[in-house]
């Protein structure tokens, strides 16, 4: 009877536990919980920048969530300005920094070891410093852009019935060795394949203004009139493709125009004819994962995450999918 009462006993006992702990735990959530964090935050671009307003948005939307500070920072898509910003953020000593990779490794590295011993947590976005990460902890979010860009001209050459001989023109720049893996890869993954290789310098300058490149892209397809495909390096230039093809005289279709990212502009493209293929990176979530991710670092000691945000590729068969996120900044 003793026992019988006993195991009662403990089993009222192990409820009432159980209890008080999931109670707890339920209590433990609570709204704003990143409030007095300090972040800050590049998004790579200028103010409207067609890529880093997505980017910007999904940053944004996770200060909304979390109840971070958040003071944003605009570059330009220029990486001597970024280095400059971020020594100038490492001295503000915020909580955190969210900074994009442009720059390399080579010149983040002493800013990230001043950083890691001001106890300031890093997360890059967008372009990976696997050498910073290494030394210095911090996660990435953003695509793998060797692979991203090799499978962009292994599907542009499957999906077009491209062929060896054929000719692409890829514009890229690069002088900028350490984002410009990307389309040096969709090059390679031509080159593989057969076709003749034209490549188009493409400054920095074009991703914040791509009229810009109005004149360059108008010579380089009067110089090569057997041009099958032109690859660009980003949304600004995708998205501006109908521009330069009525520029050189060409029809919707008649030069099939790829590259990475969605936005209003490369939606329309689809639309209307202009451009057949892009890979979608997600820069919302470039946007939003490291600022959540600081925010886990520095409230609740977790790791640093790290994000592959390659979504695969948008086409003129799926492209209606998107499209109405991406006119809302978002996609």
């Amino acid at each position: 009877m003793f026992l019988r009462a006993l195991r009662t006993s403990a089993a009222v006992a192990a409820t009432v536990t159980v209890f008080a702990v999931g109670s707890a735990s339920a209590e433990a959530l609570r709204d704003d919980w990143c409030k007095d964090v300090k972040i800050r935050f590049f998004v790579g671009g200028a103010e409207g920048d067609g890529f880093g307003v997505i980017v910007y948005n999904g940053a944004v939307q996770a200060a909304h969530d979390t109840g971070a500070q958040v003071e944003y920072v605009f570059s330009g898509w220029n990486a001597e300005k970024m280095v400059q910003q971020l020594r100038e953020a490492i001295a503000s000593a915020p909580d955190g920094i969210a900074m994009m990779g442009h720059p390399g490794d080579a010149p983040i590295l002493p800013l990230a070891e001043e950083a890691s011993k001001a106890g300031i947590k890093m997360m890059y976005q967008n372009v990976d410093v696997p050498e910073v990460r290494k030394q210095f902890g911090g996660g990435y979010v953003g695509a793998q852009l060797e692979p991203q860009g090799y499978a962009l001209g292994a599907e542009a050459v499957r999906r077009f019935g491209l062929k060896a001989g054929d000719k692409a023109i890829v514009a890229a720049n690069l002088d900028d060795t350490n984002r410009a893996v990307r389309e040096a890869s969709t090059m390679k993954a031509f080159e593989d394949a057969g076709l003749t290789v034209v490549h188009l310098q493409s400054p920095v300058e074009w991703a914040a203004d791509p009229n810009l490149g109005i004149p360059a892209f108008t010579a380089a397809i009067q110089a090569n009139p057997d041009v099958k495909i032109i690859a660009y390096p980003g949304g600004q230039l995708l998205g501006t493709a109908p521009t330069y093809m009525e520029a050189a005289g060409k029809k919707p279709g008649e030069i099939i125009n790829i590259g990475f990212d969605t936005s209003p502009q490369v939606v329309e493209a689809f639309k209307n004819g202009w451009v057949q293929l892009t890979s979608d990176q997600q820069p919302f979530l470039q946007g939003y994962m490291p600022i959540l991710s600081l925010c886990q670092q520095v409230v609740y000691g977790l790791g640093a995450t790290n994000v592959d945000t390659g979504a695969g590729f948008v086409t003129t068969d799926n492209y209606e999918a998107v499209a109405t996120l991406a006119t809302e900044g978002l996609r």
